[in-house]
């Protein structure tokens, strides 16, 4: 089993890649595969909303950036965590760009995210976390994932350079987590019984020309 954890944040050795690391010592505690993607040294523009990969469903998106590689090793990963630092109360706009792109090709492509386990935490200075978290938790809501949680919102405080290591309750929760997900992901990997088949989504919109 492979848990691939994504650091939305600019910096590559900040607090969010701090707590990745610190994640990536506890899955490999629990013999598990981990990978970490640093998406600040990457070039992945926003979604421009044209529907490509629906028409294509070649795995791909059609803007040819680092996002196609994220998109790989997405696809080989049993498990997945995305840790952020918070900008203006919510995720990082680099965050926001990769994660809109990978679910939407994901979505387009059979959803391979749905009944995969998933987390998340967020990097905060001082307060937002709450926020930040609640938008990286509706991706994995959206995509039908399990989802496991720590022993307390997985909200993590620091401002210099590996402080947020130093918040013990935060540190307390990602273990938490981290032992959750992996104890989920040996339970599913080892179960007998069959996963639910993916019901077809049902989109509407309020607009009605029947009425």
């Amino acid at each position: 089993m492979k848990i691939l954890i994504i650091n939305g944040s600019p910096k590559l050795n900040g607090n969010t890649a701090s707590c990745a690391n610190y994640l990536k010592d506890c899955f490999e505690k629990n013999n598990i595969e981990v990978e970490i993607y640093h998406l600040g040294n990457k070039n992945i523009h926003h979604c421009n909303a044209c529907g490509a990969c629906y028409r294509n469903k070649n795995n791909r998106c059609i803007i040819d950036d680092d996002l196609n590689e994220l998109i790989t090793k997405v696809r080989m990963a049993d498990g997945y965590v995305f840790g952020s630092p918070i900008h203006y109360s919510d995720i990082s706009g680099l965050m926001k760009n990769a994660l809109d792109r990978l679910f939407y090709v994901a979505g387009a492509n059979g959803n391979y995210f749905a009944h995969k386990v998933g987390s998340s935490y967020v990097c905060v200075r001082r307060s937002g976390g709450s926020n930040g978290f609640h938008t990286l938790n509706n991706y994995l809501l959206y995509s039908e994932m399990f989802i496991a949680t720590g022993s307390y919102w997985n909200i993590i405080h620091g401002t210099i350079k590996q402080e947020a290591l130093k918040d013990a309750e935060g540190i307390n929760t990602l273990s938490a987590m981290a032992n959750n997900m992996a104890y989920l992901m040996k339970v599913i990997d080892n179960s007998t019984i069959e996963k639910p088949e993916l019901q077809p989504k049902i989109v509407t919109n309020f607009i009605r020309e029947d009425l």
